[in-house]
């Protein structure tokens, strides 16, 4: 005889909560249709499993002797698919980015990884939020900043060169005199779209926090920040790959030149353990030799 399994499912809901309400909300349906799949079942069957009391549903002595084993049965049936979930994810990498980073360097690099290894698909998130590396079922994250990830792992990647610049109108209408990283708080600072630059620079630098670090307008995309320097909004902190043209034409000038702390840099995290992966190991290993070049 067919017994139909969305009614046996419904069946072990009521039974492990005891309320056809709690069952319909984790079923994702109306209480009105987790009552039909049990009449449905119980007409099949031709006994009652289920009776209504004050405080809920119990269990009959027909139902009770079912019960544990109809339950274990969908255990094992949700083991077994989060055993197919995961060993997809095993042939799968998503990596999360910064949109810039992924745009101007990453991307760019992909195809070679993917000749080495083409059985790993890889999927990129372009994000300049944090990310939870569980929760999002991220992989890798690359991220730059000072290597702080509390809990996490990291590896070091490079370390970008960034700048402060400015257009020669803004340096000549504020009289612009730097000698130290602190000096430039004197100024309006243009900021990356999460506006991490500035503080995370001036700390490497050895600046105690400042609210006026964080002050200012904020661009997405590092190619907007330039423009917005151009136009003499304010000391911008860019990749000095990024502004060389402007600064070679004059139209931007690097407003102080100090030795770049080594400290920050964009980092591969990861979670404990995730790295006993192989396609992790080789995700991480091949960027670390793009790294290098």
């Amino acid at each position: 005889m067919f017994y139909p399994l969305q009614a046996l499912r419904t069946f072990v809901e009521v039974g492990q909560r005891k309320s056809v309400k709690a069952a319909a909300q984790a079923l994702h349906v109306t209480p009105g249709a987790v009552s039909q799949q049990i009449r449905v079942l119980e007409d099949r069957l031709g006994v009652v499993l289920l009776e209504r009391e004050r405080r809920g549903m119990r269990l009959t002595e027909a139902g009770a002797s079912v019960y544990p084993k109809l339950r274990d049965a969908f255990i094992q049936i949700e083991q077994a698919m989060h055993s197919l979930e995961r060993a997809k994810r095993q042939r799968s990498l998503t990596i999360s980015t910064v949109a810039t980073f992924a745009a101007s360097w990453l991307v760019p690099r992909l195809g070679r990884f993917k000749l080495l290894h083409p059985e790993i698909e890889v999927r990129v998130e372009a994000t300049s939020e944090l990310v939870d590396l569980q929760r999002d079922r991220v992989d890798v994250a690359l991220r730059h900043g000072l290597g702080d990830y509390p809990g996490l792992d990291s590896v070091l990647l490079m370390a970008p060169v960034l700048t402060p610049v400015a257009s020669p109108e803004f340096m000549k209408a504020h009289q612009v005199m730097i000698h130290e990283a602190s000096g430039c708080l004197a100024y309006p600072l243009l900021h990356d779209g999460d506006r991490a630059d500035w503080p995370l620079w001036l700390k490497a630098h050895g600046v105690a926090h400042d609210e006026r670090s964080e002050r200012g307008n904020a661009f997405e995309d590092d190619f907007l920040l330039i423009r917005a320097a151009e136009a003499g909004q304010g000391l911008a902190l860019v990749p000095r790959a990024y502004a060389m043209e402007e600064v070679a034409a004059g139209r931007l000038i690097q407003v102080l030149d100090k030795p770049w702390p080594a400290r920050f840099a964009y980092y591969a995290v990861t979670r404990p353990g995730t790295t006993d992966r192989p396609e992790v190991r080789a995700f991480l290993d091949w960027i670390r030799a793009e790294a290098a070049l």
